[in-house]
């Protein structure tokens, strides 16, 4: 290793080609094993389709290392905080997806996806600070808490189908989570389902009727995404809470790498990669691109943080796309063991919710930060449980959800509510605003 071709932070590796290429084609296989779990999840819980979706985390990440100029070692899987729109527009009927609203459910996360273009723009002809100051954590912590609360039903009405395989599932997780070593620590859902998936066998509740029908190698399945206001507005302010996650992603990141990513290349050129990835994704039948705090643990556990490790996972989720019978196991998965992983993974969220407002030193002693935070938390609980706002504009039927609801309320009452405590810094290493991976 030399200084010429290789730069260290915290003792790391930024030319992971000095290892050699057998190494570091292993290194991409372990950052594509890291992010398989969660990112086939969402196709699972949506009813999406698993090829779709690894193409478009492939392609996606792809297009964001173009966008940084290849500098931030970022994979872009599935995201989980959209779920919550998925299962308001498209939910799924009786375990099966819903194809007819699928698309347009699509359509609502392609348009929050541009929302980030705008926040892109905006980042880049005005200052951070100015444009953050409408997105405080007292506004997206309570929408990311709403977020978790609204799944939770989803959660106990797949895992009821078998308690069993849910609490299998559910007890492996944990236990990997919080005594696993290595890699375990890293993967504890993908291993919460292997195991969970291997009882099933043993006890005969897999069915393998079809694999014989599945080609070995195919192309992915494409919908196009079809475009619905309600929908629209419906999905679309769930941006706002990805958004913060983004900020908080790329923050991590460069505290791991010891680069400030969001000066260089600039935030506003990440938000446009994972912007334009979700685009892309959700325009031909993916779900939303999201930064992966999986792939950010294996940075740190590796300390190779050559982005091109990242690109060669991309690569391996591309060709494992290809390849139908490879999905076909994926969805015999048993509902039971998904409604298992989703017991702990939407608790999850609600908590990373409450996360960022710790982290963030929310000062709840300040009667504005309760007001904005009870009025989120009501709006999104309440209306979610009546079915949403419906009313009419130019003849046009619109049904706002409880999610959106809220995030209109929250954004509205802090900007108009005195006694503002919050203050965004661009800077890493003084950053106040951090979020957790969704």
């Amino acid at each position: 290793m030399t200084q010429s071709n290789e730069h260290q932070y915290s003792n790391g590796i930024t030319d992971a080609r000095t290892l050699g290429w057998p190494k570091t084609i292993l290194l991409g296989l372990q950052h594509t094993f890291a992010m398989f779990g969660a990112t086939v999840l969402v196709p699972l819980l949506t009813g999406l389709n698993i090829s779709t979706t690894l193409l478009m985390a492939g392609l996606g990440t792809l297009l964001f290392h173009i966008i940084t100029k290849g500098k931030v070692p970022a994979f872009l899987g599935s995201s989980f905080a959209f779920l919550g729109g998925y299962a308001a527009v498209a939910p799924l009927q009786n375990g099966h997806p819903n194809t007819e609203m699928l698309p347009y459910a699509c359509g609502g996360v392609l348009v929050a996806g541009f929302v980030y273009v705008v926040l892109a723009t905006l980042i880049k002809f005005f200052t951070i600070e100015k444009v953050m100051r409408v997105f405080p954590p007292v506004v997206t912590g309570p929408i990311i808490i709403s977020i978790g609360l609204i799944l939770a039903p989803s959660a106990i009405k797949n895992a009821q189908t078998d308690w069993l395989l849910a609490i299998i599932a559910l007890a492996s997780i944990i236990f990997f989570n919080m005594w696993g070593r290595g890699m375990a620590k890293i993967v504890p859902i993908i291993l919460g389902v292997v195991i969970a998936y291997a009882v099933a066998l043993l006890m005969g509740r897999i069915d393998f009727t079809g694999m014989s029908r599945q080609s070995l190698v195919a192309l992915p399945p494409i919908m196009m995404a079809k475009f619905d206001l309600s929908a629209i507005i419906t999905i679309t302010p769930i941006a706002l809470a990805t958004m913060m996650e983004h900020i908080g992603d790329i923050s991590a990141i460069g505290a791991t790498t010891g680069n400030n990513y969001i000066k260089d290349p600039g935030l506003h050129r990440t938000l446009l990669g994972d912007g334009l990835a979700t685009m892309m994704a959700s325009l031909f039948g993916g779900p939303a691109n999201t930064t992966y705090g999986e792939n950010t643990g294996v940075l740190a556990l590796t300390k190779v943080y050559d982005p091109l490790v990242i690109r060669i996972a991309a690569c391996f989720a591309i060709v494992l796309s290809f390849i139908p019978k490879f999905a076909f196991i994926i969805e015999t998965i048993p509902a039971a063991i998904i409604g298992g992983v989703s017991l702990i993974l939407y608790g999850m969220i609600s908590a990373v919710g409450i996360r960022n407002l710790v982290e963030n030193q929310v000062n709840f002693k300040n009667t504005r930060n309760t007001i904005i935070t009870a009025l989120i938390l009501v709006c999104s609980l309440g209306f979610n449980q009546i079915g949403g706002l419906s009313f009419k504009v130019a003849g046009v039927n619109i049904t706002l959800s409880g999610l959106a609801i809220a995030a209109i309320v929250g954004i509205a009452a802090n900007s108009l509510l005195p006694g503002k405590d919050y203050l965004f810094s661009e800077e890493g290493e003084d950053e106040k605003f951090q979020t957790f991976k969704i």
